[in-house]
């Protein structure tokens, strides 16, 4: 972190992924909590990025393309288009 923010301003984001929530991931975390500011996620909190509803809504309006894409530059272009 301060190698990458050495203004000291930088932010660690904590999403409580198990791996990531684990005693020995916690205690580091609190031993070094000087060094950065730490923000917090709630507990299973839903997925804050959009990537997958944007893939999601591109691949069904392909699927319900009349008539579908046919070759790779179709496919390019309609997802232009979407």
């Amino acid at each position: 972190m301060s190698i990458v923010h050495s203004d000291g301003l930088g932010q660690f984001q904590q999403d409580n992924a198990t791996a990531h929530a684990s005693r020995v991931a916690t205690k580091w975390l609190q031993e070094h909590s000087s060094d950065f500011r730490h923000f917090h996620w709630p507990t299973k909190s839903p997925e804050m990025n959009i990537i997958e509803d944007i893939r999601d809504a591109l691949l069904h309006a392909v699927e319900n393309r009349s008539p579908p894409p046919r070759t790779p530059m179709d496919l390019r272009t309609v997802l232009k288009y979407e």
